[in-house]
């Protein structure tokens, strides 16, 4: 019977994390540049009963000598197995501002492996120096003239150097190219991902990490990545409000069924230790 409580409890436990994962993707709903994160649930290995009494092991060759003193098999529960953003194109809204920029997917490579395509990403430098990658493109100039996040870390060009401007009445080309007049002064660092699930993880405020901390091939190397840079745009949320409300209480009914179970298992073992036992 104790083997119930653990997995009524395991249930439990997966969704109230399922329940936070889609609660964090609602709360960012209007967050720029945020992409959703999804959750892979499976089952723990069932395990196969056999009767106290049986004097044989229940392996293949002794399968059917044994099948009478088998019970039978017993799942042990369920656990959230990973969680990993969902990098689909969010919603593209203009604003006018020079400053704002923000990716357009085009043609981009699918995974054979995971059946979704790639990802490509704003290179920036963190506060520590190193490489971090982001669909958010709410940039800014600092005091000095550098192309920074609304965090301050530094946007990158193509080789990884910051980007210094004079002013901010610069053009953007749908190449990543920023121009002052006539002049080019840096095109940006745009990184691509062939398979972002594996390869990136949050590391909060909208950035991306690699996962072994190195860096993406740039986005420009690769012939069949098409995508295109929109100056004045930028990327909304790609949460389904609607959807991820339904799976709240979806996921939120799983629970209180798993909860009623558990409490049933509570209500016997209570009879079994204060009525049964006084036999």
């Amino acid at each position: 019977m104790l083997r119930g409580f653990y997995t009524a409890a395991s249930g439990m436990l997966t969704q109230q994390r399922r329940t936070e994962m889609l609660t964090n993707n609602m709360s960012n709903a209007n967050t720029t540049g945020f992409k959703a994160d999804q959750t892979s649930i499976r089952s723990f290995p069932e395990m196969l009963l056999s009767n106290i009494d049986s004097k044989t092991i229940p392996t293949e060759n002794k399968l059917s000598m044994s099948k009478f003193s088998q019970v039978g098999s017993l799942s042990t529960g369920v656990y959230v197995q990973e969680t990993n953003p969902l990098f689909t194109q969010g919603t593209l809204e203009e604003t006018q501002l020079n400053t704002d920029l923000a990716l357009a997917d085009e043609n981009l490579p699918i995974n054979e492996g995971t059946g979704r395509q790639g990802a490509v990403l704003f290179t920036v430098q963190d506060g520590d120096g190193g490489l971090r990658y982001t669909r958010n493109g709410s940039f800014t100039l600092d005091g000095q003239g550098y192309l920074t996040t609304p965090k301050g870390y530094y946007v990158l060009d193509e080789n990884n150097e910051r980007i210094q401007l004079d002013s901010d009445q610069f053009t953007v080309t749908e190449n990543g190219v920023i121009l002052e007049g006539n002049v080019q002064k840096a095109r940006l660092g745009i990184g691509f991902s062939d398979n972002p699930s594996a390869q990136l993880m949050k590391d909060g405020e909208g950035l991306y990490k690699v996962v072994n901390d190195d860096e993406l091939p740039s986005a420009y190397a690769g012939a069949e990545v098409s995508f295109s840079t929109k100056q004045g745009f930028l990327e909304g949320s790609n949460v389904d409000q609607s959807r991820t409300m339904t799976e709240m209480m979806s996921s939120y009914r799983s629970f209180e069924a798993s909860q009623k179970v558990l409490q049933a298992y509570d209500k016997s073992l209570d009879k079994a230790v204060n009525e049964v036992g006084k036999l």
